[in-house]
């Protein structure tokens, strides 16, 4: 499991990923990525909080969401399979990843024939092509 501050869990959450985030595309999965801005820039349009300067994002953790579709397996003993495999992905890269961001990895239906490692490698090339992983690649990390 992600800790609990770093899981993205809200249907509004997700919405707001899909909505205004950037993707990424690779093979297997897709990666949806938004920066989160403070309550105050949210807000700001009409008010006078318009003037003070924009809190910094660093303090507010990552979340992650992940989606995986019946489209991909019917089962959900696959799904779920899946899923845990790419939250163990998660977890080593999360020290990694800048703050302030919304995640949310859809996985796509030939996801079904990988391993820990592709994902893994594939989870890192696509962190590294949105630029939310610090250094932008983490082969020296290893």
């Amino acid at each position: 499991m992600l800790p609990k501050e770093n899981r993205l869990k809200h249907r509004q959450d997700f919405n707001a990923v899909y909505r205004g985030g950037l993707r990424r595309t690779g093979g297997n999965l897709t990666l949806r990525a938004l920066r989160r801005q403070h309550a105050c820039q949210k807000n700001a349009k009409n008010s006078r909080q318009a003037a003070l300067p924009a809190a910094p994002t660093a303090d507010k953790p990552t979340r992650i969401g992940i989606t995986i579709s019946q489209k991909v397996s019917k089962k959900a003993v696959i799904r779920n399979r899946i899923k845990r495999q790419i939250r163990a992905a998660l977890r080593e890269l999360l020290p990694h990843l800048s703050s302030g961001w919304d995640f949310v990895i859809v996985v796509g239906p030939a996801a079904i024939k990988c391993n820990y490692g592709q994902f893994l490698q594939e989870l890192e090339q696509l962190l590294a092509q949105a630029e939310v992983l610090n250094g932008h690649s983490r082969g020296s990390l290893l």
